[in-house]
């Protein structure tokens, strides 16, 4: 578990994945950029027991307020096989707990704690264009606008652009810098 001011980041246990389930099964939710592809119940309990939802090349953890309630998810995965470092995903459940600052302050602890925990140099995020609150949050954390990837995903029925931004190691704070001891 790490603990910031606002947030916590835990790994999932097993008594979560009924509550993931149901906030990632919750389209009026999701929000207008985040997919509208169903999860599965069944492989959804299959990875946790397979792996717990954290593995060498892929992991998620769940964003909480300090009381415990789960807020939301952070994750990291291998993109393209011979890029340097990680992909980064996150999401905050529930509309009513949007703009809050909670993503900001757990993406700077993730991404800290990925350049501590891994041996990479380089994190990157993945926007749909239009995506403006995930921009604004990647950028407050240090992430630099890279490029547009021209009709690179197929979302909601089109062909969108999506917007590469990159964190570099030497421009991310140190870990023990973002946690409350």
């Amino acid at each position: 578990m790490i603990k910031g001011q606002n947030v916590i980041l835990r790994t999932v246990i097993e008594t979560d994945i009924d509550q993931i389930f149901n906030f990632s099964s919750d389209l009026a939710e999701v929000g207008d950029y985040w997919s509208v592809s169903l999860p599965s119940a069944i492989s959804l309990k299959n990875k946790f027991k397979e792996t717990g939802m954290w593995e060498n090349d892929a992991g998620m953890m769940l964003i909480t307020n300090q009381e415990g309630e789960i807020l939301g998810q952070i994750s990291f995965f291998k993109g393209l096989w011979y890029q340097a470092g990680f992909e980064v995903g996150f999401r905050i459940y529930k509309n009513d707990q949007r703009g809050k600052g909670y993503l900001t302050e757990a993406l700077r602890i993730f991404c800290a704690y990925l350049f501590e925990l891994k041996p990479i140099n380089r994190l990157q995020v993945n926007t749909l264009k239009g995506n403006y609150a995930c921009r604004r949050v990647a950028e407050k954390c240090g992430f630099v606008y890279e490029g547009t990837m021209r009709k690179a995903a197929f979302e909601r029925g089109t062909y969108q652009d999506i917007e590469l931004l990159s964190l570099l190691s030497e421009d991310s704070p140190k870990l023990m810098d973002l946690i409350q001891r």
